[in-house]
């Protein structure tokens, strides 16, 4: 019912997974635990979680590098929101929930699942969730140092207190790769370790340089690359020692972000910082790349999650408001925007669900394994960048109350670039593509034998996969990667909608992505398409 002002409101509480059309079915074929997922959807979608995300972010993280009588602290103040979500996260297991259970159980596709819902409402602590999960995967190359970290790592307890690991209940851990002379270059890394005595792996070092980037540095303690005598080596730093004393990590500043405001990023210096060797000396980035991969994934969700949000944000708001004597959502553009809108989150949940399943079985399926290399940076490179601009045209259905800041929408809009930049930018991620392809053919082949599996249902999709095969066996120019990766990511989205999607969105999808009737921007499919009952998918229940 339209209110009397034509004023929607704020989309009241709501199950952010049972509201959604294709996740709960998407999940059950990869093995989740639905009633798990339809319980914690009700809890994030409530009115005072949401709260949590708004105060989070308008109250930003403060830095106090010393307390009042002059002592070096490095210490981060964060509004209780943050807390409350990050505790919240926590106790849900989101961080450990996939190293409780075998593979194969399916919790790491519940995890996944639980991050994306959480993330709809506030993704700043998504970051040092996502890196405390992703960071066992590295601490276990050296097993007398993952048997100190580990338990602190799995702990359901979110113990924010600043104290040295034998001291607390639970701990979280970060990551420090970047510096600013090399970005996303890190062998143009000048960070140095020193070993204290013989060193080697679990040896104990002191480190001397700097960290560009170190996303949520109130961890308890960082893996960081640093060069010691034999070459670019992996390293956990712990902000507080065994003897309780502070290690010498120097928060700079912090940095003054577009989004992700709630979460703070530091630039970090190391002055004689003790810190302990992870992993073969020399081989740092092997050794922290499968942290790097784990979080890979959770930023290809996020971007799923703000896509997700926003609409279902834009879907409330049309389906709320009168316009020229009818509904918003009654009128024949405004359903061809949101249907639009629509197809595309559903092709990217799909995506990331599929994913989800293989990263969940890679340890005991090979093929699942080889799957997951090649479709895991795909998804990073599209589903990140698709996110902004789904963003911003849900943002223009809201209009003037999307682009205020007591909206949600000014804030999915900041978040949304970012993304695409966290764990690779675009040109990295689709030279990584590139890589792959030519050293882990093998992984070219089992990606290309699932999408086959669609064949014979669209002519179109199936060009295409013979399109993509000629490429891959000789990949193009690096000029020409970005194009490839699309192509890639475009096939896999339509075979899973000629596979799993409703068949009004999948006609859709594969008319206007694969058969070209489309224009450049969203809201441009064609008319015989189904808009309306598209479009009202979109409305949360």
């Amino acid at each position: 019912m339209i209110s009397p002002d034509n004023q929607p409101g704020p989309l009241p509480s709501y199950n952010l997974f049972t509201s959604d059309p294709v996740l709960p079915e998407a999940v059950r074929r990869e093995g989740g635990n639905l009633k798990l997922l339809e319980s914690f959807g009700e809890q994030v979608g409530s009115l005072e979680t949401r709260e949590w995300g708004r105060l989070a972010n308008k109250n930003v993280p403060i830095l106090h590098t010393h307390d009042a009588s002059g002592n070096r602290i490095d210490e981060i103040e964060y509004h209780p929101a943050y807390h409350s979500l990050l505790n919240l996260a926590v106790e849900s297991g989101i961080h450990c929930m996939r190293y409780e259970k075998p593979p194969g159980d399916g919790a790491y596709v519940t995890r996944n699942a639980l991050m994306g819902l959480i993330t709809q409402i506030e993704m700043g602590h998504g970051c040092p969730t996502s890196m405390t999960s992703g960071s066992l995967m590295a601490l276990r190359h050296q097993p007398e140092l993952a048997e100190i970290w580990e338990p602190l790592t799995i702990s359901r307890s979110y113990d924010r207190q600043l104290k040295a690991p034998g001291a607390k209940s639970g701990v979280l851990l970060g990551m420090g790769m970047t510096e600013k002379q090399g970005g996303s270059d890190v062998r143009a890394n000048t960070s140095t370790a020193s070993p204290v005595s013989a060193g080697g792996p679990g040896g104990e070092y002191r480190i001397e340089g700097h960290k560009w980037f170190t996303s949520a540095p109130m961890c308890d303690a960082f893996l960081i690359l640093a060069y010691a005598p034999k070459g670019m080596s992996c390293f956990i730093v712990p902000r507080v020692l065994p003897d309780e004393t502070r290690n010498s990590l120097r928060l700079m500043r912090l940095k003054d972000k577009l989004g992700n405001r709630s979460n703070a990023s530091a630039e970090l210096e190391f002055d004689n910082t003790a810190a302990w060797m992870v992993g073969e000396e020399g081989r740092g980035i092997p050794t922290i790349i499968e942290m790097v991969h784990a979080t890979r994934l959770d930023v290809a969700n996020w971007g799923v999650s703000l896509m997700r949000q926003a609409v279902s944000q834009a879907a409330w708001h049309v389906a709320n408001r009168e316009a020229f004597g009818a509904t918003l959502i009654d009128k024949p553009l405004m359903q061809n925007v949101l249907a639009d809108l629509e197809i595309e989150v559903e092709a990217a949940t799909l995506m990331i669900t599929r994913l989800s399943g293989a990263h969940e079985r890679m340890e005991i399926d090979e093929r699942e394994q080889a799957f997951a290399r090649l479709a895991t940076p795909i998804a990073k490179y599209w589903l990140t960048k698709q996110s902004t601009p789904v963003v911003r045209e849900a943002l223009e259905c809201v209009g003037g109350n999307g682009y205020v800041e007591d909206s949600m929408m000014p804030r999915l809009y900041r978040e949304a670039p970012l993304n695409a930049i966290w764990e690779g930018a675009g040109n990295v991620i689709a030279l990584d593509i590139g890589r792959a392809a030519s050293r882990n053919p093998e992984s070219v082949e089992v990606f290309l034998d699932e999408l086959d599996q669609s064949r014979g249902q669209e002519s179109g999709v199936d060009n295409l996969l013979d399109s993509l095969r000629t490429d891959l066996s000789n990949p193009p120019p690096e000029a020409e990667a970005r194009r490839l990766v699309e192509r890639l990511a475009i096939a896999w989205a339509a075979t899973l909608m000629v596979k799993h999607g409703q068949p009004s969105v999948s006609e859709a999808y594969l008319m206007s992505r694969i058969g070209g009737d489309h224009g450049s921007l969203f809201g441009t499919l064609p008319t015989s398409c189904d808009l309306d009952q598209i479009a009202r998918r979109a409305v949360p229940a």
